[in-house]
């Protein structure tokens, strides 16, 4: 197990690249705040998987402030650089860049920054405000810094996914964008860096977000009404489940609810942690 170089600064970055460039070779990006957890190891398995052993993956770990709000957990985010280091080790990472925060943000916060859009004012965008103006903001950041050919995110952020798909055709970047799909915990959990929150009796309670979800997915051939219908039903069952938002919509986001290839998100609060989820859904009904 090669341990990757670590790279703090642009210059170490451009250096530790500078053989695949030079070679004609790609890179591939994961970017990440750290905390890295079996969810994270399978989005660098899947960019190592998309290039060849002579092309670089990169892993950037960065707790973004741009994207925590007031009272958010920016203080308390956990950090563990060294454990970070094992993950992108063993999972084949030949960068890990990890900068200050200088380094990002030279001038402080930018005065250009990207704005989402209708988009990011939805969902996690209406509790979140400014939050996806942080995460398009760091992400191009990063698109520059690296210049990747392709970079892979997880699918447990589908809406940050999508809008950064959105940003990515919008801005003609040029980076293929790869969503790969939710690792889940044996009891049905996503993997997140905030399950690190949850005592276990909330990580019990936890599991019905998916099983709703599972619930709501298994009801799509009868139409979107029995598909929020079944989802509430299983949240309904669970007490110390505070719903923030249950919602039906197509694979872009867009609304209303179409029929087809559809996606059914979910966000709620057990205990004070903050907790998100998709799945995709076949729906069926009019027009089918």
């Amino acid at each position: 197990m090669t341990r990757p170089v670590v790279a703090s600064t642009r210059a170490d970055l451009a250096s530790a690249l500078d053989p695949t460039r030079s070679g004609g070779g790609r890179v591939a990006l994961v970017p990440t705040m750290g905390a890295l957890h079996e969810g994270h190891a399978a989005l660098v398995s899947t960019a190592r998987g998309r290039v060849t052993d002579a092309d670089a993956v990169v892993v950037s770990v960065f707790v973004n402030p741009l994207q925590f709000g007031p009272g958010e957990d920016l203080d308390r985010y956990p950090r563990t650089f060294e454990a970070d280091l094992e993950v992108c080790a063993d999972r084949g990472a030949d960068v890990v860049f990890a900068p200050a925060l200088p380094e990002v943000y030279p001038g402080g916060d930018p005065e250009v920054t990207v704005e989402p859009g209708p988009l990011g004012g939805v969902l996690e965008g209406a509790t979140r405000p400014g939050h996806y103006r942080g995460v398009l903001t760091v992400v191009a950041k990063l698109f520059g810094l690296v210049r990747p050919d392709a970079a892979v995110f997880g699918q447990k952020d589908y809406q940050q996914l999508v809008l950064i798909r959105r940003m990515v055709e919008d801005l003609c970047m040029g980076v293929d964008v790869v969503g790969a799909a939710t690792v889940r915990e044996p009891s049905g959990l996503a993997m997140s860096s905030r399950n690190a929150y949850l005592d276990p009796e909330q990580r019990v309670t936890a599991t019905v977000l998916f099983r709703a979800l599972q619930a709501g997915a298994a009801a799509g051939p009868d139409g979107p009404e029995a598909v929020l219908a079944a989802a509430h039903g299983v949240i309904r069952s669970a007490p110390g489940v505070e719903l923030d938002y249950l919602t039906l919509t197509s694979q872009d986001l867009a609304d209303p609810p179409p029929y087809g290839e559809a996606r059914l998100l979910v966000a709620a609060r057990v205990g004070t942690t903050r907790l998100i989820d998709n799945v995709p859904v076949a729906l069926g009904g009019k027009d089918l």
